[in-house]
């Protein structure tokens, strides 16, 4: 079975040993699990159900946007599951299932159960392309789906008068015992005429992203900020806060949309502490505060 590895074969994932004394730290630690981000009050579902010719992006929580881009409605990482693990979910996908369009793609970063839940695809509406990580074709086609393109880092694939394009990421991945690091993980980039948007997928911070300003001009970069504590455990493969704003720097991008955080508990921190510490080092930078496209959960940019 082939097995993926990272650039510069930085290891990601953590032994048991490891895991077992950050859950010795997590006893120790008190969090107020009672404050979760906001519902937009204002969402724009017969808007996004009517539109094919608008570029535009919904927040549904975690990794999951719905991007109307060129025409064709793309679903990232979509995982409407109501628990993680032990975890129950802190907050309600921003938009339902039942309402949102007919989907045209769907792309999946990698095989974590928070970023590939089957039970979510099998209730999405159209007939849509899946786009995956080489090493995910077998799984899918064993789940019923036909409709697949698998990449590897730095593959392209045109559909629509889209360019997708799959770009590194510092990660690693595992669904049962014995398939660690069989399949790849990475970002995705959705290039037109006018725009492209970096939806970075499940990373810490790499390399990478100087590697990929040098081939991409990016607009709008859909950027991971949380669970990353305990940083001495998470920070290979989950991005902090201040690592994400320096990724934003390198990357020369023009808007940084926010995502990974307040809607699973994967690791100690919560979504209002990564938010706080994103807004506190982009201040910190002198960052315009433009730029930065904090949404609530269900929120549309349009």
């Amino acid at each position: 079975m082939k097995r993926y590895a990272n650039l510069d074969e930085v290891k990601s994932n953590k032994s048991f040993k490891d895991l077992r004394k950050w859950q010795k730290e997590r006893r120790t630690k008190v969090k107020d699990l009672s404050v979760n981000i906001e519902q937009s009050p204002d969402k724009k579902i017969q808007a996004i159900q009517e539109n094919r010719s608008q570029t535009s992006y919904t927040w549904i929580g975690h990794s999951s946007f719905l991007i109307q881009l060129n025409g064709l409605n793309i679903l990232t990482d979509p995982v409407y599951a109501k628990r993680m693990g032990f975890e129950k979910r802190l907050t309600e996908p921003g938009i339902a299932l039942a309402d949102l369009p007919e989907i045209d793609l769907v792309v999946i970063s990698h095989g974590h159960y928070d970023h590939l839940d089957f039970p979510t695809l099998k209730n999405i509406k159209g007939d849509p392309h899946f786009f995956v990580p080489v090493g995910l074709q077998f799984l899918f086609n064993r789940k019923g789906y036909n409709k697949v393109t698998e990449m590897n880092w730095w593959d392209q694939c045109s559909i629509g008068g889209l360019t997708l394009h799959f770009v590194p990421a510092q990660h690693w991945t595992r669904r049962t015992l014995t398939d660690m690091n069989s399949s790849h993980w990475g970002g995705w980039i959705f290039q037109t005429e006018q725009e492209t948007f970096y939806f970075v997928g499940d990373t810490g911070y790499f390399i990478g992203f100087k590697q990929i300003v040098e081939r991409f001009s990016i607009d709008t970069v859909f950027m991971p900020i949380g669970a990353y504590e305990p940083e001495w455990f998470m920070a290979p493969a989950h991005i902090s806060p201040e690592d994400s704003v320096k990724a934003f720097i390198e990357l020369n991008a023009r808007y940084f949309v926010p995502m990974h955080y307040g809607t699973f508990r994967l690791a100690d921190d919560t979504g209002p502490e990564a938010l706080e510490r994103l807004k506190r080092e982009w201040k910190k930078q002198q960052l315009p505060q433009e730029q930065l496209k904090v949404l609530l959960i269900g929120e549309t940019v349009m």
